[in-house]
């Protein structure tokens, strides 16, 4: 069974919209545990629109399970990891005007770059993900570069319905049969929801799901605990 991990960030949305002390991402942490998550994801934007340094911190500090952090190659984050030392660092492409990632790193255009962050991680002992889309030559970079996992991008599986969705499920399993047989872990989100996740869920040695959105947004409803359990049962 795949892991899940819950990505807090728009927590921190709904409290950075009126530059408020709560909700508190730390709190919202604590009910996804107690929930079943197998992981806590966070994505330090270069903009800071959502997490915040001091979220980073407290988490790590507070987190009994793995934590899991999203970040760019910008150096103020890279540092900022190496200080903190999540269990995990997700290396994401990042624009400022997007609302949301919206795709996969390009290792082959920022290959340098990527190199040299993944190796100043790896040297104080964490752990590197790089979020990809399902394309064979940037996964062949990956293994080159030495990461321990790829998250695959799901955002455009996650967008299609019928037969167009089952295209794009069969290049994330092709994908991830060549991930995991150059020695990676795979991981995959971006768009998941209580509705699209079975199947992705089902991929084989499929390891962790990130999912934030579609968790949050039904834990308005029921709350963080139970939403986070409802999402374990389906996986």
């Amino acid at each position: 069974m795949a892991e899940l991990g819950v990505n807090i960030d728009h927590v921190a949305t709904v409290r950075q919209a009126r530059q408020a002390s709560e909700p508190d991402p730390v709190w919202a942490a604590v009910l996804a545990e107690l929930g079943g998550a197998d992981c806590i994801t966070i994505h330090l934007r270069e903009d800071r629109r959502h997490i915040q340094d001091r979220d980073v911190r407290v988490l790590k500090e507070t987190v009994n399970v793995k934590l899991n952090l999203e970040m760019a190659c910008a150096k103020d984050v890279v540092d900022l990891a190496c200080r903190t030392l999540p269990d995990q660092a997700t290396l994401v492409p990042e624009k400022r005007e997007e609302l949301t990632t919206e795709g996969g790193l390009d290792l082959v255009g920022q290959r340098d770059q990527v190199a040299a962050v993944i190796e100043q991680l790896q040297d104080v002992g964490i752990s590197v993900a790089l979020f990809l889309d399902p394309i064979a030559e940037q996964i062949d970079l990956a293994a080159e570069l030495g990461a321990q996992a790829v998250e695959l991008h799901t955002g455009q599986y996650a967008l299609e319905q019928g037969e167009a969705q089952q295209q794009e499920l069969l290049k994330l399993i092709n994908a991830g049969q060549q991930i995991v047989g150059q020695g990676m872990a795979l991981h995959a989100g971006h768009g998941l929801n209580y509705h699209n996740v079975g199947p992705v869920a089902n991929m084989d040695q499929m390891l962790e799901l990130n999912i934030g959105h579609s968790i949050v947004a039904r834990a308005l409803m029921v709350g963080m605990k139970q939403a986070v359990h409802e999402m374990k049962q389906l996986l």
